[in-house]
């Protein structure tokens, strides 16, 4: 569930604070008091597309943090996992936009794309408008129906076992490569500087006889 959301220089807030608590939270107003702001900044922090104008005017950037407390079974866990991000008990989202509009997101302190908060989002929410269920068009809840129909639970638990397997190894991959890179270039730099010392050819006791040379 969503414990808290911190809101900063975000359309017309400066700052803003909200704590959730568990059961029922509502929160009500008028027309125009902000309560659309509320759900701008939260998905903006869960990856839908923001825009440069949701920076509020005369600040330079925007920042929105959500913090979700998740269960040992939470279905995000098995997408932090696919991604690569540290698992805990809260999820920790923050997401900066700046006025010219670049954004940057986290997820528990680590860099992480939109595709990964968008992804992370079909497990934390789902929106109900005047006009729609908005859940009902995310092709991952088609997928979900689906699966549950063709009763593929053992099948799915395989794949993401063999997705995470295979990810570990391209990641180990990656980073033997890396290290063989630098290797190699340490290798070319060492018989460059033997090379430059077998062209040089010192012998013993040269030095005297070089500055008797040079005097």
């Amino acid at each position: 569930m969503l414990r808290h959301l911190d809101i900063r220089d975000m359309l017309i807030i400066d700052r803003l604070e909200l704590a959730f608590q568990p059961g029922l939270n509502v929160l009500t107003g008028e027309t125009g008091a902000g309560k659309s702001i509320l759900l701008d900044a939260l998905g903006f922090v869960l990856g839908w597309r923001g825009r440069a104008e949701l920076v509020r005017s005369g600040a330079e950037q925007g920042e929105v943090t959500a913090v979700f407390e998740l269960s040992d079974d939470h279905p995000a866990h098995a997408i932090l996992e696919d991604a690569g991000l540290p698992r805990d008990d809260a999820l920790i989202l923050r997401r900066i936009n700046t006025r010219d509009g670049r954004k940057t997101a986290f997820v528990n302190d680590r860099r992480a794309s939109g595709e990964v908060l968008r992804a992370l989002s079909y497990t934390l929410w789902d929106l109900h408008g005047q006009h729609e269920d908005r859940g009902l068009l995310y092709p991952r809840g088609h997928r979900a129906l689906l699966d549950a129909f063709a009763e593929a639970e053992g099948a799915l638990a395989k794949t993401r076992a063999a997705w995470r397997a295979a990810s570990g190894a391209r990641r180990d991959l990656g980073a033997a490569e890396a290290r063989l890179a630098e290797l190699q270039a340490e290798e070319d730099f060492l018989r460059h500087a033997v090379k430059e010392l077998d062209d040089l050819s010192p012998e013993l006791g040269e030095d005297a006889a070089l500055d008797a040379r040079r005097r």
